[in-house]
């Protein structure tokens, strides 16, 4: 499953380690968005938990299922192009 977190404010790409290697955009409307794929809603939680440790405002969740490619495994995201706007 795909997700997409926004949170309120800008963080440092230096944190993406500590977010499980999520992809970090900076947004104009100085929110953050961090999206990528989680196995399993285990790791979704503790995403999560690290949001609310460090005291910062969940602004939005988002999933998305993942279409399977002919080997079985989950196909590449494709929100990024949705969220520049590009389909």
């Amino acid at each position: 499953m795909n997700y997409r977190i926004r949170v309120k404010g800008h963080l440092d790409p230096s944190w993406q380690e500590w977010f499980e290697g999520l992809q970090m955009v900076q947004e104009e409307e100085g929110t953050s968005l961090l999206a990528g794929f989680f196995r399993d809603q285990a790791v979704l939680y503790g995403i999560l938990l690290k949001i609310r440790t460090l005291g910062l405002t969940l602004l939005s969740l988002e999933s998305e299922e993942v279409p399977e490619n002919e080997s079985g495994a989950p196909s590449l995201p494709i929100f990024w192009a949705r969220h520049r706007g590009h389909t």
